[in-house]
């Protein structure tokens, strides 16, 4: 029996979740969500491990491997880290096991990721880091309108007359939506246009991965946005695809548990490697 810490840092949240895994068996036993707001990361990363263990009555003595991901490669008590484009493909696996492609939207950027059943990384493509579509993108726009987060996606679903953002830079695109403004156009047209230009974006990334048909699972920060969810799926509608769009209530752990899952799976090899030159 093998418990493994994951450790996701993010540019807004630090996720951490522990498992117990046992040959095939895989449990998860705890999980927390930090969102940073100008805190030490570190110091979130560490309480977040201290915060699972305690949850799930363990002490830091009974962990067999603490893996991180995302910007944890400086977390000093990490055993390993491992890229974030396989930990996400890994953990969008466990939590969808039928998804062929990982729709991965956090808070600078936005990547989709081609996977196998097994959650091997196949093929991807990212958005540049001056991309329109993210997820701090979407709260500034937010912020200017006097909108809170979680209102984003049910206004945006409320929209009758979406007005697109065609500017992919962060910059212009609110430019483009101060402009939206002064014309009286609706926040919820706004929403739904930024919404609808995000997920056509997203479609593209889609299409260069070579992903065809098949679930591709949301994860990140944005995956429960219903509007963006919407919108995709509306999109998708658009272009005569056979890809499916999902999420998962804990998407936003895919990091984290992708993570675990691998740590799980070097201490198992590390672990039999010892065993043989002994």
């Amino acid at each position: 029996m093998t418990y493994t810490i994951g450790i996701d840092i993010g540019s807004g949240a630090v996720k951490s979740v522990l498992f117990e895994v046992e040959g095939d068996r895989q449990s998860w036993l705890a999980r927390r969500c930090d969102r940073i707001r100008r805190r030490d990361p570190m110091q979130l990363a560490e309480e977040g491990r201290d915060a699972v263990l305690a949850d799930a009555g363990l002490d830091a003595s009974d962990v067999d491997y603490i893996a991180t991901t995302g910007e944890g490669e400086n977390v000093s008590f990490a055993t390993g880290h491992f890229y974030s484009m396989t930990t996400h493909a890994r953990g969008g696996v466990f939590l969808h096991p039928g998804a062929r492609a990982v729709v991965d939207i956090g808070a600078l950027n936005g990547r989709a990721i081609y996977v196998d059943e097994r959650g091997k990384v196949l093929a991807y493509k990212m958005t540049s880091q001056c991309a329109s579509g993210s997820g701090q993108f979407l709260e500034n726009i937010a912020r200017y309108l006097g909108v809170a987060v979680e209102e984003i996606g049910p206004l945006s679903q409320r929209s009758e007359n979406p007005e697109k953002v065609s500017s992919i830079c962060a910059v212009l695109a609110e430019t483009d939506v101060i402009n939206m403004v002064s014309r009286s156009i609706a926040p919820a047209d706004i929403l739904k246009g930024i919404h609808l230009s995000m997920a056509s974006r997203i479609i593209k990334l889609l299409k260069v991965t070579g992903i065809k048909e098949g679930t591709a699972l949301m994860t990140g920060g944005l995956a429960l946005d219903t509007g963006l969810v919407a919108a995709l799926r509306e999109e998708i509608a658009n272009e005569k695809t056979s890809v499916e769009i999902a999420n998962h209530p804990d998407s936003i752990y895919a990091g984290a548990i992708g993570a675990a899952l691998w740590g799980a799976y070097r201490h198992g090899r590390l672990a039999a490697l010892q065993a043989r030159a002994a």
